[in-house]
């Protein structure tokens, strides 16, 4: 079995706060989905934060329209800092993607990290070189563009509630 590694970095305008209550609240996984891949939760949240041994359960349509279950588990968590979650039903021999979180001069880092392997052996090699890898990269771009913007338009909010309330203070 291969294993391969895929890597991304972004970095987001935001504190570690924001980014932590943002990411690690697993409904969020649908809004920086692409809509076309049609993911839908099935799992019950509860409180809608991920916790060690949490198992989540989706259906996603990667491919060709043909939906498929999709189940992880949320392996490790370190407030503020990592989240791991794993595949454990799915389409991958192994899936284990690392999120990681650091403070940086301009904001919050994140680093997410994918160690995956396909099945079908020298099928799933080509498999990877022809779609599997592009698909990864489409669907971590979308991501990455989507949640810059979520968080630019909640900075120039901030930013302009901020003048506003400068405004109101100097007037008073």
């Amino acid at each position: 079995m291969r294993v391969y590694k895929f890597e991304k970095k972004q970095v987001l305008p935001i504190t570690l706060d924001e980014a932590w209550e943002f990411f690690s609240t697993p409904v969020n996984l649908k809004r920086i989905t692409p809509p076309y891949m049609g993911f839908e939760i099935l799992s019950d949240l509860g409180d809608g934060k991920m916790y060690p041994g949490q198992i989540i359960s989706y259906i996603v349509t990667p491919l060709l329209g043909i939906p498929m279950r999709w189940t992880t588990e949320i392996i490790h968590v370190m407030d503020k800092k990592y989240f791991v979650d794993e595949q454990r039903f799915g389409p991958y021999s192994l899936w284990h993607h690392q999120h990681w979180f650091k403070e940086v001069p301009e904001g919050i880092e994140m680093t997410d990290i994918v160690h995956y392997a396909i099945p079908y052996g020298f099928i799933g090699r080509i498999a990877n070189r022809l779609v599997v890898r592009a698909k990864l990269e489409e669907i971590f771009d979308y991501r990455e563009k989507v949640v810059a913007e979520i968080f630019e338009k909640n900075k120039n909010f901030e930013q302009h509630n901020s003048v506003d309330k400068i405004k109101v203070e100097l007037s008073a």
